[in-house]
C-alpha cells in the first residue's frame, strides 16, 4: 500500500498522539492526531481518512462510537483500537464493531506497523 495513506491517531492521551505520529511519520505516513472524536469530526477528515487509529475510551464519544457512526454514514475506514483497559468486554465490542486489531496501552511498535499493513491492504479508499 501507498504511504500517502492519511492515518488519523484519536486519544484523549498527548503522549500517545505524539509517540504514534512520530512513528508514523518516520514511515512516510500523513498522520493528523485528534483529541477526541468530536474534534476529528468536526475538521471533516473522513473522505481523506485511510484508517483511524483511535482510543476505545475517551471523553465524549469512544472510538467504537465513532466508528459506528462513520459506518452509518458510509465511511468504510478501517480501525485499530487501542485501550489502557485490557477487559474481555471491551475487546469483544472492538472486534465486533469490525476493529482490524485491539491493542493495549503501552502497545508494541511492530505490532502497530503490522495491523496497520493489514487495515491498509483492506482499504480500497472509497466510501460506500
Amino acid at each position: 500500500m501507498s504511504k500517502l495513506s492519511v492515518i488519523a491517531v484519536i486519544d484523549d492521551d498527548a503522549s500517545v498522539r505524539v509517540g504514534t505520529e512520530n512513528l508514523l511519520n518516520s514511515l512516510g505516513y500523513t498522520v493528523h492526531t485528534f483529541a477526541s472524536a468530536d474534534e476529528f469530526l468536526r475538521l471533516g477528515l473522513r473522505n481523506d481518512t485511510s484508517c483511524v487509529i483511535a482510543d476505545v475510551r475517551m471523553p465524549g464519544m469512544s472510538g467504537i462510537e465513532l466508528q459506528n457512526l462513520l459506518l452509518t454514514q458510509g465511511h468504510l475506514v478501517p480501525f485499530i483500537f487501542i485501550t489502557a483497559f485490557s477487559e474481555e468486554a471491551v475487546s469483544a465490542q472492538a472486534l465486533s464493531a469490525g476493529a482490524i486489531c485491539l491493542l493495549t496501552k503501552p502497545f508494541d511498535r511492530v505490532t502497530l506497523v503490522r495491523c496497520l499493513d493489514i487495515a491498509l491492504g483492506r482499504h480500497n479508499g472509497h466510501s460506500r
